[in-house]
């Protein structure tokens, strides 16, 4: 292959041969010298088919860009480029039998092999000590190896597009994790143990299949960005929203109940009189109203976060209780009884719909 000027080696160390319609590549026509200066080489849309053993001959290179191609192995030989950074290889057809057995030994810091075939995280991966950034979105994952509390420097988890079904406990163990993404999954349920993530900012966990939360996800002290819309918690909380109001004849009830109004059975007549006596307490200790028919559950929303907050069900007898704490949904296991008890500037976005 000759290097058109366009693949020439810039003043900034950088080799790019993205968009050259190439089925293989050959390091031949570079010069010693500038194979040592390239820093970044750009291999990506193209249609190669076999990561090629020249590659290796780029002892200085750092980020290495092999996306939108057509591979389905990367050899050995990639495990020679000690100072390698960054791998960029999305969009190919790798696997988790597609890694050479040392790929471990690589000093990675970025890892992006999104948009592939994988099955299951490679554990070479998780021998990758040094790695920041993990992305393996849009791949075929239905789990998280326990294997992943290896890569204690992980800052990006990205595993959002896949068939993930459950979060292992162990993810918790990740202690400089600010941004993990596991939407369009399949996962049901979120750990407790998540409330040792002090660093995470952003929890992606839309269109999955989550029921509840867990109370401990109040205890992400960081947190400023939760995406839930798309769960079966997000559409049962909207449902709730939509109730019938109260009749007439029950906000009529109510007020001469809460407002001790005199009666007696001469003043009514018989159906309404038997209609008072089936008079309820509001199950909100804090509550003074009653209820007839109209008990409905409702969203306490019990954190700030510009346009929405955190949603969470209660109890209620009527609107009117939002404010107060009622009793919880035993599902849920969120609530607090204290509305004091979570800061007011803590999340800044909660995604609903």
């Amino acid at each position: 292959m000759e290097l058109n000027d366009k693949a020439a080696v810039n003043g900034e160390g950088v080799l790019d041969v993205s968009n050259a319609n190439l089925d293989t590549f050959t390091a031949d026509s570079v010069s010693s010298e500038k194979k040592r200066n390239t820093q970044q080489l750009y291999l990506n849309n193209n249609r190669l088919c076999v990561l090629p053993s020249s590659v290796s001959s780029f002892s200085n290179l750092e980020l290495l860009d092999i996306s939108n191609n057509g591979l389905s192995v990367i050899g050995e030989h990639i495990t020679r480029l000690v100072k390698l950074k960054t791998l960029v290889a999305k969009n190919n057809r790798l696997n988790e039998f597609s890694l050479p057995k040392d790929f471990g030994s690589l000093q990675l810091e970025v890892l992006n092999l999104s948009g592939n075939c994988f099955k299951e995280i490679p554990l070479q991966c998780t021998k990758l000590r040094r790695l920041q950034s993990l992305s393996l979105g849009g791949n075929r994952l239905k789990s998280i190896p326990v294997e992943i509390e290896n890569l204690s420097r992980l800052e990006v988890l990205y595993l959002g597009g896949n068939l993930i079904s459950a979060i292992p406990a162990e993810v918790a163990n990740l202690p400089w994790l600010t941004y993990l993404a596991l939407s369009d999954n399949c996962i049901q349920s979120v750990p407790p143990q998540l409330t040792r993530l002090h660093s995470l900012r952003s929890l992606s966990l839309h269109n999955n299949q989550l029921s509840y939360l867990p109370r401990e996800i109040l205890s992400l002290v960081r947190l400023q960005e939760l995406s839930l819309r798309g769960n079966p918690l997000v559409v049962r909380f909207v449902k709730e929203l939509m109730y019938d109001p109260p009749s007439l004849l029950e906000l009529a009830g109510r007020t001469v109940k809460s407002g001790n109004v005199p009666y007696s059975r001469q003043d009514l007549p018989d159906h309404l009189f038997k209609y008072l006596d089936l008079a309820s307490k509001c199950p909100n200790p804090k509550c003074a109203g009653v209820y007839f028919d109209s008990c409905v559950r409702h969203i306490k929303f019990v954190d700030f976060c510009g346009k929405y907050r955190l949603p969470l069900m209660h109890y209620l007898c009527s609107p009117e209780c939002t404010t107060s704490p009622c009793t919880s949904n035993p599902q849920s296991d969120a609530e607090s009884d204290d509305d004091n008890s979570v800061p007011a500037d803590r999340l800044q976005r909660v995604l609903l719909g």
